[in-house]
């Protein structure tokens, strides 16, 4: 499932999509009703690509949380939201049973899911998978980039070093 370009927006109800960046900031699609929206450099802006849930091993990427629950429900929508807190804290037990209870609270599984089924309800909810490389050495998780993004010379001798 691909996040790249989804929005969360304080203050904003629902998700928006990214569609073009300008000087003051950018402008942005509800998912809800489509409608365009500006939005400055001064709103706080989560993009649900960079957002994780604590686990006792580490921090688990949103993406991944929501292959889970797409996988579990056949990409078909999700508890509603709108559950009480039992309902919704055994449900996401099932998805991700490593999951920080301390740190994971109630209202952040009422966000993932009301996400998920806004993300479902919009057939956004796919097995697409931004393209990733596994360095051997390091063991660490780097974004492939095309040799036609890389603008200058010195870019492209580094990533031939790479």
């Amino acid at each position: 499932m691909n996040l790249e370009k989804i929005l969360a927006i304080s203050g904003k109800p629902g998700l928006y999509v990214l569609k073009v960046q300008t000087r003051t900031g950018f402008v942005a699609e509800s998912l809800a009703d489509g409608k365009k929206i500006t939005v400055n450099l001064k709103s706080n802006v989560s993009l649900l690509s960079e957002i994780s849930i604590y686990t006792y091993e580490g921090e688990k990427p949103l993406a991944e949380i929501m292959q889970k629950i797409a996988d579990k429900e056949s990409k078909g929508p999700a508890l509603s939201h709108k559950e009480d807190n039992a309902k919704l804290t055994a449900y996401f037990k099932e998805i991700l049973p490593d999951y920080d209870e301390e740190r994971v609270y109630p209202s952040d599984i009422k966000k993932v899911l009301n996400w998920y089924n806004m993300l479902q309800a919009k057939g956004l909810v796919t097995d697409e998978v931004p393209a990733v490389a596994v360095t051997e050495e390091v063991g660490a998780v780097a974004e492939e980039t095309p040799e036609a993004e890389l603008k200058t010379p010195a870019k492209k001798a580094k990533a031939k070093k790479e």
